[in-house]
């Protein structure tokens, strides 16, 4: 199963930078031996809290993140972590995911 980690390249911060591309690819560097693929994608509607960030796979819950900030990388490399090994995406202690837990503003459930 791949999990997909979502990034948003388009959020932008009060100071004009766009964090999301480096981001990702400082969380791709995180997760190089794990089952989870991270992609690039346009606006997630977040505009007022970014960056933002979901996580979907096929048959688990998808979640939507915002307000996550360039320094959040390993917080956000251990959320992938439990989302992967959550077996319906269902994350029951996001306590390893530090402050990204408080950064929770959508789940959707699985299909």
């Amino acid at each position: 199963m791949t999990n997909v980690v979502f990034i948003c390249e388009t959020c932008c911060l009060k100071d004009g930078q766009m964090p999301g591309v480096q981001f990702a690819a400082q969380l791709r560097d995180h997760l190089v031996s794990d089952d989870a693929e991270v992609r690039l994608t346009a606006c997630m509607n977040m505009c007022d809290e970014p960056m933002s960030l979901s996580l979907r796979a096929n048959g688990k819950t998808t979640y939507l993140f915002a307000g996550v900030e360039a320094t959040d990388v390993a917080d956000a490399a251990a959320l992938v972590r439990l989302y992967i090994a959550a077996h319906d995406g269902e994350i029951t202690d996001a306590r390893d995911a530090g402050r990204l837990r408080m950064c929770l503003r959508g789940k959707v459930p699985a299909l």
